[in-house]
């Protein structure tokens, strides 16, 4: 399952609780990416390529919302969807007992506040 990831700081902007609509939108070579402020994107545009090399990789865990290179992450199949989770037993504990929440949540459908918006991303 995609969650949009941030380029720049590779920052999950359902953990930031910044929403598609809420986002800063902007189209590269025919892919519409999200930032979640107006600096990433300016920073973005300085060199696209080199943003997208160092977190193209980067999933979200469904319960923590943490960011990990796939490398470092934990597969788990539901209903012929892959969810991938940090490491951590009680993630994919929590997730297994509410999955319809997680899932929700992680496509941006679930109101979230998010844990960081008021101090990274100000208005």
């Amino acid at each position: 399952m995609e969650t949009p990831i941030c380029p720049t700081c590779g920052c999950s902007l359902v953990r930031l609780g910044i929403s598609k609509d809420e986002a800063v939108a902007h189209s590269y070579e025919s892919k519409e990416y999200y930032f979640c402020c107006d600096g990433c994107l300016e920073h973005f545009i300085t060199d696209p390529r080199k943003h997208l090399r160092e977190t193209g990789d980067l999933l979200v865990c469904p319960v923590c919302l943490t960011e990990k290179p796939l490398s470092l992450t934990k597969e788990l199949k539901l209903d012929e969807e892959v969810f991938y989770f940090c490491r951590c037993p009680h993630c994919m504990d929590a997730f297994n007992k509410n999955p319809e929440y997680y899932i929700r949540r992680l496509k941006g459908e679930e109101d979230y506040p998010g844990i960081f918006k008021a101090a990274c991303c100000p208005d």
